[in-house]
């Protein structure tokens, strides 16, 4: 605890006097363009891996990144979504998993859950996943299947999330776009959803055009530095 009390002095100390004119623009209101959506994990940072600032992301996190289909139950993540979505005016929502997942662990041998009967019920919106993955293979399902249960759970939450009148709405007229990605912790590497393949691919894939204009803008500096020398 002591280095977070510490990392709230740096903070306050430092960090936040460079950024004192952004934080007083926030002071007073947010306008996200992004719905972020990921797990609960320790590990995952969304504004460290997508470079982001404070405002960039409204950000909302839980075991498995899970998104219950809407129902008449109201829950914290169908608050959110609502507000995200109908109150701020997100146009983007993400759904991000990642490597070594232990919701999905959990997923894949719900059996292992008995001591932990919250966790076990909340996991029970990630069976459609385990389920696709143990047809693929015959009735097997075991953890040498994590990754692809982890894919198949963005999917699969990338479906519950459509399900939400306000999100139903925005992609009908086209002010929102939905966006399934797996984060390796161990490489950097972001894999994404291709709705028209159905696959998972590098991001510089799947957004070529934007990955494109970054190379064509990182290879100007790097030409004018070349000039200047």
């Amino acid at each position: 605890m002591e280095h977070v009390i510490n990392g709230v002095a740096k903070f306050q100390n430092e960090v936040f006097p460079e950024k004192k004119a952004k934080f007083s623009e926030l002071a007073d209101g947010q306008s996200p363009e992004v719905l972020f959506i990921t797990c609960a994990d320790s590990r995952i940072d969304p504004n460290l891996v997508t470079q982001t600032e404070p405002g960039d992301l409204f950000i909302c996190r839980n075991a498995g990144n899970v998104v219950p289909p809407h129902s008449s139950h109201t829950g914290g993540i169908t608050a959110s979504i609502e507000f995200a979505v109908a109150a701020l005016g997100v146009s983007h929502i993400v759904i991000c998993g990642h490597t070594d997942c232990g919701a999905m662990k959990g997923a894949i041998a719900p059996e292992n859950l008995d001591t932990l009967p919250h966790v076990k019920e909340w996991l029970g919106h990630c069976r459609a996943a385990t389920e696709v993955v143990r047809g693929r293979h015959g009735g097997e399902l075991c953890k040498d299947h994590l990754d692809e249960v982890t894919r198949e759970n963005v999917v699969q939450q990338l479906q519950h999330v459509r399900t939400h009148p306000s999100v139903a709405s925005g992609i009908a007229n086209g002010s929102i776009q939905l966006h399934g990605w797996v984060y390796n912790i161990g490489t950097g590497e972001v894999l994404c959803f291709d709705e028209a393949t159905r696959e998972f691919t590098a991001m510089s894939e799947r957004y070529r055009t934007i990955f494109g204009e970054q190379l064509a803008a990182a290879e100007a500096a790097a030409a004018a530095c070349d000039n200047k020398v």
